[in-house]
């Protein structure tokens, strides 16, 4: 008995060392700590250890239990997950972008590049072909990762809204190192940034709330989401944020992820109305809605916030949701027959010309099945 005892514990103590092993890779980040964690645990968003949302937000909706969720996830097959050829692609030129030009290139899922008031930004970049912390999970549908870090120009600034794998990648973001000006993060992200060699002195970092000015001519407002943010065991010791873009000629709304609640009205009430609304369309489930918006709430979250044009990101590159991989642009432009707001559906790097509302766009998702 005491030989399986000992046995038993030589196998425990190996498995635990192998996971603290894993947790020490590079891709997992950093935690916050010293004058940084001091600063989070000054803000009114940071409560019992960690970030909270400001309306109660349980990870799993009422009726759903994480067996359930993983059972339905991991063994019950599901149709059409992945498409069954390429998907369709545009090769832009990005270095040749004039400087004045006011436009937007979509890479697939939440990452695209933007050009305003002669500065170019790049959001959530996850330029590596996986949505992960290691190359062999959640790979990219075919033809979904054209665009690599070297086909990019010089970036004024990196913006990130949450430090979630498939909107903060670790490779994406140490190719990026010596083609970046400032990071814009919220608080507590700038310590992964850190540990991967970005100097303190990039970081722009901040809470929701705050407020700053770029460069004299843009304007960006942090603004909060209804989600959660972690990379390994620990979650919600970052923040997770979305953005409003205040510019001479146009307002823009990044919405990162959230799921549907009330603030997306109060947005839309304080600044009046948006130009353009980025927001999340995929990887949604019923089980987790508060924390991702369904196809309809996008389409009552572009009405809160007074959109003139709503653009639907998070889908088009990974499955990981289990939902059909082009359910989330069906479902959306079916349901947007009757509320008829002005949807922008571009197709991976087409050029999105922000000042042309009249802009039309192909169904590529109904040609790739």
């Amino acid at each position: 008995m005491k030989k399986v005892l000992y046995i038993l514990l030589i196998i425990i103590i190996i498995i635990l060392a192998g996971g603290f092993i894993l947790l020490q890779q590079d891709a997992f980040g950093a935690r916050p700590s010293g004058k940084r964690l001091e600063l989070i645990k000054k803000s009114k968003n940071f409560r019992d250890g960690k970030f909270q949302n400001l309306s109660p937000t349980p990870s799993l909706a009422e009726g759903y239990n994480y067996f359930g969720v993983l059972y339905d996830f991991l063994v019950r097959k599901k149709e059409n997950l992945t498409p069954p050829d390429s998907i369709p692609t545009i090769t832009t030129n990005l270095k040749s972008l004039t400087a004045d030009a006011e436009v937007l290139v979509w890479f697939g899922h939440s990452s695209y590049l933007m050009k305003l008031s002669g500065k170019t930004f790049l959001v959530d970049p996850v330029l590596s072909g996986y949505a992960a912390p290691f190359s062999w999970m959640n790979g990219a549908f075919k033809g979904t990762n054209k665009y690599k870090v070297e086909d990019l120009p010089a970036i004024d600034y990196l913006v990130i809204t949450h430090d979630h794998y498939d909107h903060l990648d670790h490779e994406t973001i140490k190719k990026l190192r010596g083609r970046v000006g400032k990071v814009i993060c919220a608080l507590g992200v700038g310590a992964h940034l850190e540990e991967w060699g970005y100097s303190p002195f990039q970081l722009i970092e901040k809470d929701w709330g705050d407020t700053f000015t770029l460069d004299g001519l843009i304007t960006v407002h942090l603004t909060p989401a209804r989600h959660f943010s972690g990379r390994s065991l620990f979650r919600n010791n970052t923040l997770w944020t979305s953005y409003v873009f205040e510019t001479p000629s146009k307002r823009i709304f990044v919405g990162g992820d959230s799921g549907y609640d009330k603030h997306f009205a109060e947005i839309g009430k304080r600044f009046g109305g948006f130009d353009l609304a980025i927001l999340e369309n995929g990887q949604y489930n019923e089980a987790w809605r508060y924390i991702h918006t369904l196809p309809q709430e996008v389409l009552q979250a572009g009405r809160d916030l007074r959109a003139k044009r709503v653009f639907p990101v998070h889908s088009g590159k990974f499955d990981l949701a289990g939902h059909p991989w082009n359910e989330p642009l069906s479902k959306l432009t079916a349901l947007n027959k009757q509320a008829g707001l002005s949807l922008i559906t571009p197709m991976i790097g087409e050029l999105v010309e922000l000042d042309n509302s009249n802009q039309s766009f192909k169904r590529w998702w109904e040609n790739s099945r």
